[in-house]
This record gives C-alpha cells, structure tokens and sequence, in this order.
C-alpha cells in the first residue's frame, strides 16, 4: 500500500468511526488472556471486513483516557504504532490510524 491508499483508507476509518459505528473500546485487553481473545476474533474476520475489525478492536476517534496515568492511551503512544507511516502494525490489524486514536490492544 502506498501513502495514498493509506491516506483513502483512514479516511474511510474515520468515516465509518464520525459515522456511529459502535466499537468495543470499553472492552479493554490489559492482560495476554484478554488480548489473545481480542486477536483470536480479530483473526477469524476477512481482511475486507473493515467495519467488523474496527469493532473487535475498539478503535475510536479519541486517545483512551486513564485515570492512574498521565499517559493517554492513544495510538501515538503505542508499540504497535508506525510514526512515519501513522500505522497500526499489529499484525492482525494493518491499518492506517491517526496518532490520537485508540484500541484495545494498545501497549507500551
């Protein structure tokens, strides 16, 4: 994918994000039991499915807030994430994101 394509398909995200789409972003995976549930599911969806993969990872437009840390969790701050692309690269995921988003899955 070229940065054009990425730049179609994370507006299409956050299309279909502005739009309503109603993800699990409360189910937060903070432990590998919850996190291999979460990409169990994530690997069961065809590539195309764009809406179901954004549902089972609870993307959402906004950084997760936590009420213990300063730290946000956002896309931006997460292992998984490609600076220069603005890229998930979690491998059941592949998806151009935007820094300030959030997923499940996110990880320091």
């Amino acid at each position: 994918m070229d940065a054009d394509d990425d730049a179609a398909l994370r507006a299409r995200v956050g299309s279909l994000l502005s739009g309503g789409l109603v993800t699990r972003c409360t189910e937060r995976a903070y432990d590998s039991a919850a996190v291999n549930v979460v990409v169990a599911a994530l690997a069961t969806l065809p590539p195309d499915d764009l809406a179901g993969r954004l549902v089972t990872a609870g993307l959402t437009l906004l950084p997760w807030p936590t009420p213990d840390d300063d730290l946000e969790q956002s896309c931006s701050t997460c292992m998984y994430f490609e600076s220069h692309r603005c890229f998930c690269a979690l491998p059941e995921l592949q998806l151009p994101v935007e820094p300030r988003w959030s997923c499940v899955l996110w990880r320091i």
